[in-house]
């Protein structure tokens, strides 16, 4: 009598580094994602180093005012004689990797412009998820909410916020959520608009789920691809909005260096000195163009899988 053989190859549950490669995968699929991958991994590293090791001091000032590239100052010194290097180093853990809490010193893990997006996609998220599923007078008072918000320009709204509560870590991030709100808002609201029609959605209202349980446990995790791709985006533009106001002199504050405030400083030397207005645009350029990269390709590549 013959006996049944196990299927040859039969399949397995895939582990959970096999899943991660998976994931990671899809990334390195787009050469796009890949090189802006690779130049925000970049500063990334850039900044850890910079908690261990700089050049030289970045607030001192024991080289020669406006001096060119050397041996000593490989990027050059600024007006104060303070090492470019060093300062740019340190600039990219203010940017990326650490937010002062308050004036006693307190670090809080995560870059100003991340917790910036961060608040911004949650509050987005609570008030788009609101809007298009609810519906009715929740959407209406929402969405006047936010179009009368999206009405003032973003550098009024900077300015009315920094002039109201002052320069600090905390304030920029605050700036830079408000005003990112309405727009992580409208892509959620859309994308719940879409997605409430689902069956699966149907099915928990049929099993009596609650209004808050549908939209976050049901909604929210079906439209987190393109949330985060969108918040990779706006990353880059905090980047821009934290160079804004470091540019007019309203940002972060001392003693930590921001590229924005690198280059306020620097451009009234700028004839003298071009090096120090150099580095720092560069800094912001290739930082924002790697982040926009990484997100362009990353967004091509979920679409397709998705086809």
């Amino acid at each position: 009598m013959a006996v049944a053989q196990p299927a040859l190859g039969a399949a397995r549950a895939p582990s959970r580094w096999q899943s991660w490669w998976r994931i990671f995968s899809i990334i390195f699929e787009s050469r796009v994602a890949t090189v802006g991958l690779a130049i925000v991994l970049f500063w990334v590293l850039v900044g850890l180093l910079s908690f261990v090791w700089t050049p030289h001091n970045p607030n001192a000032t024991d080289f020669g005012k406006n001096a060119p590239p050397s041996a000593i100052n490989w990027l050059g010194a600024d007006y104060l004689g303070r090492d470019i290097l060093s300062r740019l180093m340190q600039g990219t853990q203010v940017i990326l990797l650490k937010t002062r809490l308050n004036d006693s010193g307190a670090i809080l893990p995560g870059g100003v412009a991340l917790w910036g997006v961060f608040l911004s996609l949650m509050l987005g998220a609570l008030l788009g998820l609101n809007a298009g599923y609810r519906g009715g007078w929740w959407d209406q008072v929402i969405m006047q909410l936010l179009d009368a918000l999206v009405a003032f320009p973003v550098i009024v709204l900077y300015l009315v916020i920094v002039k109201a509560f002052g320069q600090g870590d905390l304030v920029v991030i605050v700036a830079i959520a408000i005003t990112g709100t309405p727009g992580m808002a409208r892509l959620v609201r859309s994308m719940t608009l879409d997605l409430k029609t689902r069956d699966y959605v149907r099915a928990a209202q049929t099993r009596g789920e609650s209004s808050w349980w549908i939209m976050v446990r049901e909604i929210l995790p079906n439209a987190m691809g393109p949330l985060l791709v969108d918040a990779m985006l706006r990353v880059g533009y905090a980047i821009f909005a934290i160079g804004t106001l470091g540019f007019l002199g309203i940002g972060l504050p001392p003693p930590d260096p921001d590229w924005g405030s690198m280059v306020n400083e620097a451009r009234r030397n700028i004839f003298i000195n071009q090096w120090a207005v150099l580095w720092p645009a560069l800094s912001i350029a290739s930082l924002v163009i790697g982040l926009n990269l990484f997100a362009d390709g990353l967004r091509e590549e979920i679409t397709r899988y998705q086809k």
